[in-house]
């Protein structure tokens, strides 16, 4: 959940929130002609990347309600952006003096009062997002002038705040970023994760991503990112995660927005099912807007996955990869194992017309198998081809009598 500094007007060119998380970059470093004609149009001579902040007021903002829309998506986990790239906390941190939302802007800790409603709220785990360099930060580009052989940024200011949000919120899930090309032993990480997992508050509870200095992603860390949207398709050997977006091209919320800029909930039934059949978590980014607001746009996609998830739910949570992925007969259908059930799942996401669905993968045991749809209540027919495979024959309902939309899951039991 990125949550940005304001542009009051917008010319479309780039996405909302990459203006204003890269605008420094853009605009102050590269000059980029787009950027420094739209800053020249619409903001006075003299007008600073610090004065976006006092227009970052999140007079809306409702944690509460957050915390119920979050609920409601049948999320088990949010991570909040609690620091990016351009250095502003929305805590009051002390190691962020006068460029944090208690000093500027909304005059209030958005993190403490959105982890509060959370844990009140919700069963969801908190979790945390946290860059560990700034891009304009003195301290920074004189380390990495030095080679990062001196280490002035991380000893002052990005490692307290670490220690800082730790001890202060305690999340349980640590989402790194930003490395700014400096290896490991400049942000001392490793000395961070061993008092991390054993001497801080969160130590029996905390997880954390890969994202740690140049060349630790997607190779150290207790689940992997790899890269942005990073969906393979494929099983990894190793507990990864498909960090995407809502909107086809933004971290965060833009007002230029279309409606066919934002994935259907189809699409995202469909993520859902390839992440979690190859063994990934789902984490699906939303960017709520400069006055507090989660857009509805945003709230209708996170209330349809949490509908979709209250009929077909026991196909995600607590599965484990079953020996294929997906159908190599029929396309789009996904398997996940429920280990306590000892079911097999195949997640299917086009109704077949003919009212019959072919899987390829499942041996089944005459006598044995039964099969179920998710939400219906009768037991489904079904014929085997030979010693793999089997026809299925699928209720006939009306699109009103179907137990959900966007997708369904069979329920396999006494399979091969």
């Amino acid at each position: 959940m990125v949550w940005c500094l304001p542009v009051q007007r917008w010319c479309g060119l780039e996405p909302l929130c990459r203006l204003t998380m890269e605008l420094r970059w853009y605009w102050q470093k590269e000059k980029r002609e787009p950027y420094v004609k739209f800053m020249e149009a619409n903001y006075p001579p003299g007008f600073s990347y610090e004065d976006f902040g006092p227009l970052f007021t999140a007079e809306f903002f409702d944690p509460n309600q957050w915390a119920d829309i979050l609920k409601a998506s049948g999320a088990k986990y949010v991570v909040l952006t609690s620091k990016h790239h351009e250095g502003f906390t929305l805590w009051g941190s002390k190691y962020s003096w006068n460029w944090n939302a208690v000093d500027v802007g909304p005059k209030r800790d958005l993190v403490a009062e959105l982890a509060t409603s959370v844990r009140n709220r919700t069963d969801l785990h908190f979790g945390l997002y946290h860059s560990l360099f700034e891009w304009f930060n003195r301290l920074f580009l004189e380390d990495a002038t030095n080679a990062f052989k001196t280490r002035k940024f991380p000893t002052s200011k990005s490692l307290p705040e670490l220690y800082e949000i730790v001890t202060k919120y305690q999340p349980e899930i640590i989402w790194s970023d930003g490395d700014g090309n400096a290896p490991d032993t400049y942000w001392n990480s490793t000395g961070f994760l061993a008092w991390l997992y054993n001497d801080s508050p969160v130590r029996d509870t905390v997880v954390t991503n890969d994202r740690w200095g140049v060349g630790s992603i997607c190779t150290h860390g207790g689940f992997y990112t790899c890269s942005d949207r990073y969906n393979p398709g494929h099983l990894l050997p190793h507990k990864w995660e498909n960090c995407m977006t809502i909107d086809r091209s933004s971290w965060g919320y833009r007002r230029d927005a279309r409606l066919g800029d934002y994935l259907a909930i189809e699409d995202l039934v469909k993520q859902l099912a390839e992440t979690v059949s190859c063994g990934g978590n789902f984490l699906m980014n939303i960017g709520p807007t400069h006055d507090g607001r989660i857009a509805v746009v945003f709230e209708e996609r996170l209330r349809q996955v949490g509908a979709w998830l209250k009929v077909n739910g026991e196909a995600i949570y607590g599965t484990k990869p079953w020996r294929a992925q997906n159908d190599t007969v029929t396309p789009g259908v996904w398997y996940t194992f429920s280990p306590k059930e000892g079911k097999v799942n195949a997640i299917f996401l086009n109704w077949p017309g003919s009212g019959t669905l072919e899987l390829g993968e499942p041996q089944a045991k005459l006598g044995e198998t039964q099969v179920k749809l998710a939400g219906y209540k009768e037991l489904l027919k079904w014929v085997a081809l030979g010693e793999k495979g089997m026809i299925i024959a699928l209720p006939q309902l009306t699109p009103q009598q179907l137990p959900c939309q966007w997708g369904w899951t069979l329920q396999l039991t006494d399979v091969n």
